[in-house]
């Protein structure tokens, strides 16, 4: 009888120590890492969809002023239509070729963008149109809080995918945390790295 007494307490204490000390030995810091990954590739779409919704008026602006440039303003809508259609997976972040994917409509959306803009220089008038300076403000405004919400989001992975390849992260992960995968970040095509040619 005074056995059972004595273990009692003491398994007690020791369970109350183990939960006291567990949240101080980084347990939750996966799920933590993991949280913050997820809310800055929330923003990532954000500012994508942000940049999705002004391409319609610009390209009925544009449409008013230079219909004969017809093949670049289908470009511009067809490359929107395609990125905006995708059925983002639930794995998206850890899948690579559905982020690739991913990746490659959107910047099937910034090319398409940048020859529309070009053209946009071929016609003063357009150029001083109220609304297309306006809309070309925002869009700038919208590729820089792309630029933003990008970096954040490697930032986030790069740290949440440090904590899950390092130990003690690592056992952590693999006893309490099976299904964590390592997430995708975003890469530069071999078209942005080469050096663009001046001619004078």
């Amino acid at each position: 009888m005074r056995l059972k007494y004595f273990r009692t307490p003491t398994l007690v204490l020791a369970l109350g120590l183990l939960l006291v000390g567990l949240p101080g030995c980084g347990v939750n810091k996966l799920p933590t890492l993991d949280e913050q990954v997820k809310a800055a590739w929330s923003e990532v779409l954000n500012q994508f969809q942000r940049r999705s919704d002004l391409i319609p008026n610009l390209v009925e602006t544009v449409k008013g002023y230079a219909r004969q440039e017809q093949t670049v303003l289908t470009q511009v809508t067809e490359a929107r239509a395609h990125a905006t259609q995708m059925q983002l997976p639930a794995d998206i972040l850890s899948n690579p070729q559905a982020f690739h994917q991913f990746e490659q409509n959107q910047a099937a959306i910034g090319g398409a963008l940048g020859r529309l803009l070009a053209v946009a220089e071929a016609y003063p008038d357009l150029k001083s149109n109220q609304n297309f300076l306006a809309l070309q403000s925002q869009l700038e405004g919208t590729e820089n809080r792309i630029a933003v919400a990008r970096r954040d989001y490697i930032l986030a992975v790069q740290d949440y995918n440090t904590a899950l390849r390092t130990i003690p992260q690592r056992w952590i992960a693999s006893i309490l945390y099976p299904d964590m995968k390592v997430r995708e970040t975003f890469t530069i095509s071999e078209q942005s790295q080469q050096v663009p040619k001046v001619n004078f």
